[in-house]
C-alpha cells in the first residue's frame, strides 16, 4: 500500500495541465517527476470533477444570453408606448 506523496491540488494542476493547456502526458511527467501512469490515473479521477464545472459554465453563459434576450424583449415592449414613428404621426 503507497501512501499519497502529493496533494490533491498538486494532482489537479498537474491534470489541468494536460486537459486545459494542452501539454503532453509525458513532458508533465518528466516536469514534475510523477509517473505518466499516475497522470493518466490523476486525469482519469479529476476530469470528471472538471467536466461537470465545464457543463455549469455552458449553463451560465446560455442563461446569460437567454436573460439578454428577454431583457431585450422587455425593453422593446416597454418602449411600444412611447415614441411613434415619424409615419404614424
Amino acid at each position: 500500500m503507497s501512501s499519497s506523496k502529493f496533494s490533491d491540488e498538486f494532482k489537479r494542476d498537474a491534470v489541468a495541465q494536460i486537459t486545459e493547456r494542452g501539454y503532453p502526458v509525458r513532458e508533465v511527467s518528466e516536469r514534475l517527476g510523477v509517473s505518466a501512469y499516475s497522470l493518466y490515473a490523476w486525469k482519469k479521477k479529476f476530469a470528471k470533477a472538471s467536466s461537470g464545472e465545464a457543463e455549469k459554465d455552458a449553463e451560465i453563459r446560455r442563461l446569460k444570453k437567454e436573460l439578454a434576450r428577454v431583457s431585450e424583449e422587455r425593453d422593446i415592449l416597454k418602449n411600444r408606448s412611447g415614441p411613434q414613428p415619424a409615419c404614424a404621426r
